[in-house]
């Protein structure tokens, strides 16, 4: 298990936990990231991403991403 920030480009993952505030976590929970969710990384940079989650493409920031624990 990683943070979604350690992530490169072209790979996939599935969401496991999501951590920070419980308004973060309602947050990311409405943008789709659940437990199981699987998602593709389309760009990183500096761990900023752009990401593919339910056919919807989400920019996220470093900070937010390494809230997201993924396998």
């Amino acid at each position: 298990m990683m943070p979604l920030s350690l992530l490169e480009a072209g790979q996939e993952a599935t969401v496991c936990k999501v951590g920070g505030s419980p308004e973060l976590k309602a947050h990311l929970a409405d943008l789709g990231f659940v437990s199981q969710a699987k998602l593709s990384v389309i760009q990183s940079h500096d761990g900023n991403l752009i990401i593919n989650l339910k056919e919807s493409r989400l920019a996220l920031t470093r900070e937010m991403a390494s809230k997201i624990m993924v396998v």
